[in-house]
């Protein structure tokens, strides 16, 4: 059974694994190096760094949060990261980190989470939509990829919760 838990500094090794797998595919991000387990660990959102192990305690997939601005008016506003292992994709390990990562992101107030897919990423379009994300937009041309200009579709989720007033 999948458990998904707060990541731990030990877990770092295998966040660093599974994102390079995301890299590779070509699908995942415009990063063609992984970040560093400093600047993973501290320029993210705290307590929304969550990771998904099988039942003896291998990390399977990871999810966080990232600030989408430093300023005042966008504090309950994050982008989301969710990233599988290559040998634990299509077993619905995605949709269960990313419905951890919108909990919590409730639980810390939040009322807008939103995500950049590149255009041809349908898995992930698919995970999202599921859990509450819409389509809002499409950046056309937005970045190179390997030479390769790339359309990023954004997609964001409304709070039930907070933001309502």
């Amino acid at each position: 059974m999948t458990k998904i838990r707060n990541y731990q500094q030990a877990d770092w090794a295998a966040v660093d694994r599974i994102y390079r797998e995301g890299i590779k595919t070509g699908l995942a991000t415009f990063e063609t190096e992984p970040k560093e387990q400093a600047y993973w660990e501290d320029k993210s959102i705290p307590n929304t760094q969550l990771v998904a192990t099988s039942d003896d305690g291998t990390v399977l997939g990871w999810a966080i949060l990232w600030p989408v601005s430093d300023r005042c008016a966008y504090r309950g506003v994050a982008e989301v990261s969710v990233y599988v292992g290559e040998n634990a994709r299509g077993m619905g390990l995605g949709k269960l980190l990313l419905n951890a990562l919108i909990k919590r992101s409730e639980e810390l107030g939040f009322w807008t989470l939103q995500a950049g897919i590149f255009e041809d990423n349908f898995g992930s379009q698919a995970i999202h939509k599921s859990c509450g994300f819409r389509v809002v937009g499409v950046r056309e041309r937005v970045g190179k990829l390997h030479g390769v200009w790339r359309n990023n579709m954004i997609l964001e989720r409304r709070s039930s919760v907070n933001g309502l007033d």
